[in-house]
């Protein structure tokens, strides 16, 4: 039985191909396949629900549920306005930073295609000191290289088509995987590697093990809801991602002490339960898996949250991976810190086969 785990060639290939495919929220769908088709040889069996969920289940025929979760979905925008000369105007879908737009290549997403743009902004010689304009949601603007309103509707772009950005995952100095949607789409290939080692180490669980790459978190943790009525669990582990507050112009005192590179950082908040967490803990101190904790002091922001108050109640617990400039286009987190919450989740997971299921 491995009490390690590194990160393959072959899983690297697929956290590249997943993390560059788009999922915006509410149009996640390319994400999950790409998701589903990995995870399709570590499961007995796949299901997903209306709005697009997927759940991958080993040892189906458990009357006693477990889910490891993560998001698929990803932020972005909408067209919201076209001016008469062909200006877009966006609206958010998901926390959007409006601060990070100008000057940002995105691409809007069409019945006819594709359709490339960028976020324009005023240049410097043109701006009044005395008059300095910030980007807001008010001001950002998409040009897309048309004269016209005409124009643009012609190229397929209407109010509601989705706007994404097109950058592409690459490895920072070895150590940090840098992409945007990081959040949280790290945790849709933890979740799956963690399905691979059962696979791969012959684990025989004695509880049905749901692995759930849930839909629209970031609109109001709405995937993990829909799954959980369905599902309807016992317990829940839910993976998401943290600040690193080692970053400029963090303070820790309110936002905790948590840094890339010194492993996953174990949740505290009224939505997680005692008994899982330190379960959790124990694991982690057993196997020498360094961990770092952080308090939520009343929602963690999290599905965490949802499944804990779904249904009559689901124990729950939250393993989140430090992160670096959230939200934005560059995301960044540690090598190290992914592969040691994998090595975390899978050995919590034996732990509850061993402790809560002895024939």
């Amino acid at each position: 039985m491995k009490s390690n785990y590194s990160i393959s060639s072959d899983s690297l290939k697929f956290l590249k191909k997943y993390l560059n495919s788009s999922s915006p929220t509410g149009c996640e769908s390319e994400g999950q396949k790409i998701w589903i088709n990995y995870i399709n040889s570590y499961v007995e069996k796949i299901q997903t629900d209306l709005y697009g969920t997927a759940v991958g289940i080993i040892n189906p025929n458990s009357t006693y549920k477990l889910i490891i979760e993560a998001h698929v979905d990803e932020i972005s925008w909408y067209v919201n306005y076209i001016t008469e000369e062909g200006i877009i105007y966006v609206s958010r879908n998901g926390g959007s930073d409006h601060q990070i737009a100008p000057s940002k290549r995105v691409i809007i997403h069409t019945e006819k295609g594709f359709v490339h743009g960028v976020f324009g902004w005023p240049a410097i010689h043109t701006r009044k000191s005395s008059e300095e304009k910030y980007p807001s949601i008010d001001n950002i603007f998409v040009d897309i290289g048309v004269s016209s309103k005409t124009e643009a509707i012609n190229l397929g772009v209407y109010v509601g088509c989705i706007i994404t950005y097109p950058d592409d995952f690459f490895i920072m100095n070895h150590n940090y995987f840098v992409s945007r949607a990081l959040d949280n789409k790290i945790g849709g290939f933890i979740i799956a590697e963690i399905a691979k080692m059962i696979m791969e180490n012959d684990v025989h669980l004695k509880f049905g093990l749901y692995i759930v790459n849930s839909v629209q978190e970031e609109v109001g943790l709405r995937g993990a809801k829909m799954i959980s009525q369905t599902i309807q669990p016992n317990m829940a582990i839910v993976t998401d991602v943290t600040h690193d507050t080692y970053s400029p112009m963090i303070d820790k005192k309110i936002q905790g002490d948590i840094k890339c590179g010194l492993g996953p950082v174990i949740g505290y908040a009224p939505s997680i339960q005692k008994n899982i967490r330190e379960l959790i803990i124990n694991t982690a101190d057993s196997k020498k898996i360094l961990f770092q904790r952080l308090v939520s002091s009343r929602y963690t922001g999290t599905d965490t949250d949802a499944f804990a108050y779904s249904n009559k109640g689901v124990t729950s617990a939250l393993i989140s991976i430090p992160l670096k400039y959230m939200h934005t286009t560059v995301e960044m987190v540690h090598k190290k810190d992914v592969e040691k919450t994998i090595l975390l989740i899978f050995e919590t997971l034996q732990e509850i086969n061993k402790k809560f299921f002895i024939d």
